[in-house]
């Protein structure tokens, strides 16, 4: 222990801060990279009874239903939900609605560990993750099952709807999927971006760091104009009408369109093999 104060004293020195500023944890790896572009949410999914918000602001979620641990790729712990009752609930909140600023962009790891949800809704699909219930529909990530109506085998898309649900104007990226890949996964709503080819604005998601669609805020003729509204946000579920079987982890919420740069670089920080382990906040 005398040798580790020693050691603590001289790094202080050193660094012209105090030993007690010292000895506190300080970010390294992927979480460093997200909370250096400010989300205005950040749960690291880490499991437990509750989810701290790791972006400071206080939004905290409450587990519930069936779960167990996973780990990413850099050997961070992530949530693996059961896909029939497990799911993080946080409270409604501006912040975490497009409507609030006119831009959003929703992040996280995502990966099923079944290509066929046995609890899923509608044509076959299920909603991992999103804000909205009747009359307060806002915004969900989902996955269809391989075998479903619509001849979408393991889509994974992003969608906006207005306020009264709805056909909801949506992106996607539909690939060869393995259960038990991890993914990373953000959908970005902007309805601020205005311009002759997109006059409502935009949705656009990204696999692993690379844009793979963008789709103007318009379905069948319908503008889609976000809204605020009261319903929680949710991970492994948005409204209890289907569940996830998979892991999500490091789901983060920024008030903005996060740039592609930022969004690669994200991945990278996850999957570069060098980072410092050990440290978090």
């Amino acid at each position: 222990m005398r040798r580790l104060l020693v050691a603590v004293t001289a790094i202080a020195l050193l660094t012209g801060l105090s030993p007690a500023a010292s000895a506190r944890p300080v970010h390294c790896g992927y979480d460093a990279a997200v909370l250096a572009d400010s989300p205005v949410a950040y749960w690291r999914m880490s499991g437990g009874s509750s989810e701290k918000d790791a972006s400071g602001h206080g939004r905290t979620g409450t587990y519930a239903g069936g779960r167990s641990v996973a780990f990413l790729p850099n050997g961070d712990r992530a949530t693996d939900f059961d896909g029939a009752t497990g799911y993080l609930q946080v409270p409604g909140s501006d912040a975490l609605s497009p409507a609030t600023t006119g831009a959003f962009t929703l992040e996280a790891w995502m990966r099923p560990d079944t290509l066929e949800f046995p609890h899923a809704e509608s044509t076959g699909y299920v909603h991992w993750m999103g804000k909205g219930a009747p009359g307060q529909h806002e915004y969900v990530a989902r996955m269809y099952s391989q075998t479903n109506a619509e001849n979408r085998p393991n889509r994974i898309s992003g969608y906006a709807f207005n306020r009264d649900g709805g056909l909801g104007a949506g992106s996607y990226f539909q690939d060869a999927v393995v259960a038990g890949q991890w993914i990373h996964y953000a959908l970005v709503i902007n309805p601020a971006a205005v311009s002759a080819e997109y006059p409502h604005g935009y949705v656009k998601v990204y696999r692993d760091g690379v844009l793979r669609d963008q789709d103007q805020l318009v379905i069948r003729d319908v503008v889609i104009t976000p809204e605020g509204g009261t319903a929680p946000f949710r991970v492994g579920t948005r409204d209890f009408g289907s569940w996830f079987a998979g892991a999500v982890g490091k789901v983060a919420v920024y008030d903005r369109e996060l740039p592609a740069t930022r969004i690669a670089a994200h991945t990278t920080a996850m999957t570069t093999t060098s980072q410092h382990r050990g440290f978090s906040r």
